[in-house]
């Protein structure tokens, strides 16, 4: 392949990720409607070319559709997007191939994701290893055996870097030398809770990823945190968590 084409090629994929990161950032438009949005209209860069009139009739709100006819949406996204670069973040968009196949399968499937360290890792074979937060010593000690024991035969163990049975998960895979992925309730920027930060540098150093469908700056708001689960630990495994 010509280095041209190459090129061109790369600049098309980032202007498709910069555009499904728009519709993220779109106020009133949550992943449901934006999909059907894009399906309706014939594609997420067609959405960026409707007009105002064509972009109501597809039944949005209508702040929406400002939005996005007005350039509002992909000045967001722009903005959003320089953010991340600076702190060495992916933004992961539903037509990358990096993108699990399996969260991409859900109803509401996040229409970007955020991602320090190996985007890879949030594809390949997984289990989720979720509980409480209070564990009894039993509890948490088990927790992380039974992580390390999967990740030394090759598991990719999924969790939500929470106190308790979650960190237990993630260190026994960390001890395994093993991969980890933690889906974050938070923007990828926030490490939630804070005692964790060191955690979140051992994921990253043993080849994992931390991942989160929440723009940069994200607060730990605690309705973000079941979505967060329901998302990153049943879905990307393609597994349930328990």
């Amino acid at each position: 392949m010509s280095t041209a084409r190459s090129t061109a090629i790369a600049t098309a994929h980032e202007a498709h990720t910069l555009e499904w990161l728009a519709l993220s950032l779109t106020p009133g438009l949550g992943p449901t409607r934006a999909r059907r949005v894009v399906e309706y209209l014939g594609g997420v860069a067609a959405v960026f070319r409707a007009s105002l009139t064509e972009l109501e009739a597809t039944g949005i709100l209508a702040s929406s559709a400002q939005s996005l006819a007005t350039g509002k949406s992909i000045e967001l996204a722009k903005e959003e997007a320089e953010r991340a670069i600076a702190e060495g973040v992916k933004i992961v968009s539903l037509e990358d191939s990096s993108y699990s196949a399996q969260l991409k399968q859900i109803y509401d499937a996040p229409m970007v994701l955020y991602v320090r360290g190996k985007s890879d890792a949030i594809s390949q074979p997984g289990i989720a290893l979720v509980g409480t937060r209070h564990p009894t010593p039993y509890g948490s000690g088990l927790a992380e055996r039974l992580a390390c024991d999967l990740a030394a035969r090759g598991l990719v163990i999924i969790s939500g870097m929470a106190r308790g049975v979650d960190t237990a998960g993630h260190r026994g895979a960390i001890t395994a030398q093993g991969k980890t992925v933690a889906g974050f309730g938070t923007g990828i920027n926030v490490i939630y809770p804070k005692e964790n930060s060191r955690l979140s540098e051992q994921i990253l150093g043993c080849g994992g990823a931390l991942i989160s469908e929440f723009p940069m700056g994200t607060a730990a708001f605690p309705q973000n945190f079941p979505h967060s689960q329901s998302h990153y630990q049943r879905d990307v495994s393609g597994r349930a968590g328990g």
